[in-house]
C-alpha cells in the first residue's frame, strides 16, 4: 500500500508540475503579446502588404478556443487601413517602393478590391514603384495587381481568370430522403435565397436576375484591368484559355509573360533580390532580404487623424442577427447601443452610416435603422449612407434613412424581399416509425409542430406576415427614395443589382467610397471637409483581444506553411472552402432559430473566399463520415 501511495503522489506531483509550468507559459505569452506594441519608428524600406487572406469591411473577432487550440484561423484586412497605408506611402521618402504579397489572397467583394486596387494606382502616379509577387493570380488578386509598375510571377505559377459565378448546392433531394419538410415563406420573385430548399436547380428568374448581376460585375473587372494593363492581351486569356496555353507548350506562366498579363518570372529569391536594388539589401541576412517596412508599423506610425470637428461612422458589417454580436457580424443591439452611447458622448456633427452587409434579421435591420432615426429627429444631423461591397436585403433597409447615399458602381444592393423557413421533421420520424399525436385547443395549439408539421392556419399567418413585412419594407424604400410603393415592388421583388444599375434606378444618389461620403456629411453639416475627422464607433478591442490578436499573428508569422500555392493547390483549397460556406448555410437555415429573414444569401458568392471555423470543422466531420 505504502508502494502504491508513494505512486499515486508522485504522478499528482508531476501533474501539478506540469499544470503550473503551463499556466507560466500561458500568463508569460499573455504578458509578452500586452506588452507588444507596433513599433512606429520606422526606417527606409519596402513596405510589405501581405495580402493573405480576405479584405473586408470589419475584420471579425478571433475565436481565443480556436486561436488557443492551435485550429487555423483565417486572416482578414480592414479595408479602409490598406487604403491609409497605401495612401500614405505616396509622399513619405521612407518608402521606397511598395510590395505586395499576393501569394495567398482570399479575395473581397469587387468594391472592396477596386477600391485597393486605386490606391495602388495612385502610389504608382505618384513615381513609386509597385511590385506585385504570386504564384497564381486569380480574379481578384489581380484585380489589384494590375495597377503595379511590376507583376512578378513565380515561374512554375500561372493565372486563371473565372470570372463570377458557378455551381451552388440544392438540397432539395436531401431533405426529401431525410423526410425534412422546409416550410418556405417569402415574397419575391427573385428571392433565391430559399431555392436551395425548395428545388433542385436554380429557377429561370433566378438565372437571369444572376446573369444580369455576373454579367455587369465582371464587364467592369475586365475594363478596370484594361485600363491599368493597356498592353496585356486578355481577351485571349478570358475567352481563349486553353488554345493560349496550348501555344505556350502548357506553362502557363510563359504564356501569362507573352501575353503581357505579367512583367516577370522568378522565384522568391529573384523577386527579393529586385526589390533590394530599390529599398535596398538586408546585410548579413539570406539571398532575396531586403531593408522592410511592417505594415503594423506602418499604421502606427499614421494613425488616423484626431483633429477637427467629429463626423461620426457607425459600420454595418456581417450578417444582421437579433441582440449583441461581435466585430464582424451586426447585432442589432450592439450597433443601436454603440450608435446611441456615441450621438450623447462624442458631439457628431453628422453621422456616416457605412454598410457590408446582405442583411439577415428583420428586427434588428429596424433596430438599427430606428437608432439611425435618432440621429436624424432627435440630434439634428446630417445622416450619409456609404455602401461598401454589399448593401443587400436588411443591409438595404439600414439604409433607408439617409439623405443620400453612396455606393461605388460595382457595390451589390438591391435585393428587397424577405423570407421565412421553418424545417418540420414528421416525414423523418415516420421513417423510423416514430408518431406524434395530441390534442388542440385551438387552431394554432403546439404550432409550429416540428413533430407533425404545421398546419393551414399557421401557413397563412406566416405568409401573411411576411408578405405584410414586405409592405413596410417596399414602402420604407418609396418614401427614403421618392418612388411610388408599385415602382419599388417591380424593382424590388428580391433581385439583386449592381451598384450602376442601382443608381440608374434611384435606389443610390451618387458614386463614391467612405471618404467623399463624410466629406458630403461635412458639407452638409456646414463644415470643411479638410478640417474634420471620423469618428468610427465601434467597440475597442480589450487587452486580451488585442493579446489574443498578437499571439495568432505570430504563431501564423512562426507556424510552418503548408498551404500549397499553385493551381491545383488554390482551386482545390477554394472549393474546400465554398463547400464548408454552402454546408454552414444550410445548417444555419435549417437549424439555428431565426424570424422573419430579409437577407441576401446568393450575394456571397462575389465576396471573399473564407469559411468560419465552424463551418470548416462541420466539413471535416462530413468528410471523415463519408470516409473520403
Amino acid at each position: 500500500m505504502k508502494l502504491v501511495r508513494g505512486a499515486w503522489k508522485l504522478l499528482v506531483g508531476i501533474k501539478d508540475a506540469l499544470v503550473l509550468i503551463l499556466m507560466l507559459l500561458f500568463f508569460g505569452g499573455l504578458f509578452a503579446a500586452l506588452s507588444a506594441r507596433p513599433n512606429t519608428r520606422v526606417t527606409d524600406g519596402a513596405l510589405v502588404l501581405d495580402l493573405s487572406g480576405s479584405i473586408v469591411e470589419q475584420p471579425a473577432e478571433a475565436d481565443p478556443v480556436a486561436l488557443l487550440s492551435g485550429q487555423s484561423v483565417a486572416q482578414e484586412l480592414r479595408l479602409r487601413d490598406v487604403v491609409r497605408a497605401l495612401d500614405a506611402a505616396k509622399g513619405d521618402t521612407r518608402v521606397k517602393t511598395v510590395v505586395l504579397d499576393l501569394d495567398k489572397f482570399a479575395g473581397g467583394y469587387p468594391a472592396a478590391l477596386a477600391e485597393v486596387g486605386d490606391a495602388v494606382a495612385r502610389v504608382r502616379a505618384s513615381g513609386k514603384p509597385v511590385l506585385a509577387y504570386a504564384t497564381l493570380y486569380t480574379d481578384g488578386g489581380y484585380r489589384i495587381a494590375s495597377n503595379a509598375s511590376e507583376i512578378w510571377q513565380n515561374p512554375f505559377g500561372g493565372t486563371m481568370f473565372r470570372g463570377p459565378g458557378g455551381a451552388q448546392l440544392y438540397y432539395k433531394g436531401l431533405i426529401d430522403k431525410l423526410g425534412v419538410n422546409a416550410h418556405v415563406y417569402r415574397v419575391g420573385q427573385f428571392k433565391s435565397a430559399v431555392e436551395p430548399f425548395t428545388r433542385a436547380d436554380q429557377s429561370e428568374p433566378a438565372r437571369a436576375a444572376n446573369q444580369a448581376l455576373y454579367g455587369a460585375i465582371f464587364d467592369q473587372w475586365r475594363a478596370a484591368v484594361a485600363k491599368a494593363r493597356p498592353k496585356a492581351q486578355l481577351d485571349a486569356f478570358l475567352n481563349r484559355p486553353a488554345e493560349t496555353i496550348a501555344a505556350a507548350g502548357g506553362d502557363v506562366a510563359q504564356a501569362n509573360l507573352r501575353g503581357g498579363i505579367v512583367d516577370k518570372l522568378g522565384d522568391r529569391i529573384a523577386f527579393g533580390k529586385r526589390v533590394a536594388e530599390l529599398a535596398g539589401a538586408e546585410t548579413g541576412k539570406a539571398a532575396g532580404s531586403f531593408r522592410t517596412i511592417k505594415y503594423a508599423n506602418w499604421l502606427a506610425a499614421n494613425p488616423v487623424s484626431t483633429a477637427g470637428d467629429a463626423i461620426g461612422v457607425i459600420t454595418v458589417a456581417g450578417t444582421i442577427v437579433d441582440g449583441e454580436a461581435k466585430p464582424g457580424t451586426a447585432g442589432g443591439d450592439t450597433i443601436a447601443k454603440l450608435l446611441l452611447d456615441g450621438l450623447a458622448t462624442k458631439n457628431l456633427k453628422a453621422l456616416v452610416v457605412r454598410v457590408d452587409s446582405p442583411g439577415g434579421s428583420v428586427l434588428a435591420s429596424e433596430r438599427i435603422r430606428q437608432a439611425i432615426l435618432q440621429a436624424k429627429e432627435v440630434a439634428k444631423i446630417p445622416v450619409v449612407v456609404s455602401m461598401g461591397g454589399l448593401a443587400a436585403s436588411g443591409g438595404y433597409w439600414v439604409s433607408t434613412p439617409g439623405d443620400v447615399v453612396f455606393a461605388e458602381p460595382n457595390t451589390i444592393t438591391g435585393s428587397i424581399g424577405v423570407f421565412g423557413v421553418i424545417p418540420t421533421f414528421e416525414n423523418t420520424l415516420s421513417k423510423i416509425g416514430v408518431t406524434a399525436d395530441g390534442v388542440a385547443t385551438t387552431p394554432l395549439s403546439g404550432q409550429p409542430d416540428v413533430l407533425r408539421g404545421t398546419n393551414a392556419a399557421f401557413d397563412t399567418i406566416m405568409q401573411s406576415g411576411v408578405e405584410d413585412i414586405y409592405r413596410r419594407f417596399t414602402g420604407l424604400v418609396a418614401q427614403s427614395r421618392g418612388l411610388t410603393p408599385a415602382r419599388v415592388d417591380e424593382i424590388g421583388q428580391g433581385r439583386v443589382w449592381d451598384g450602376g444599375t442601382a443608381r440608374q434606378l434611384k435606389l443610390v444618389d451618387r458614386f463614391g467610397n467612405l471618404t467623399d461620403a463624410i466629406g458630403e456629411a461635412a458639407r452638409r453639416a456646414k463644415l470643411d471637409p479638410a478640417k474634420v475627422r471620423a469618428v468610427y464607433l465601434e467597440k475597442e478591442p480589450s487587452a486580451l483581444e488585442r493579446a489574443l490578436k498578437s499571439f495568432s499573428e505570430k504563431e501564423r508569422s512562426d507556424a510552418p506553411d503548408q498551404a500549397a500555392t499553385d493551381l491545383l493547390g488554390h482551386v482545390a483549397g477554394q472549393q474546400r472552402t465554398v463547400l464548408a460556406q454552402a454546408l454552414g448555410d444550410a445548417r444555419r437555415m435549417l437549424t439555428t432559430p431565426a424570424g422573419v429573414q430579409a437577407r441576401c444569401l446568393e450575394c456571397g458568392g462575389l465576396g471573399p473566399v473564407a469559411a468560419s471555423a465552424q463551418d470548416a470543422s462541420l466539413f471535416d466531420l462530413l468528410v471523415a463520415r463519408l470516409g473520403l
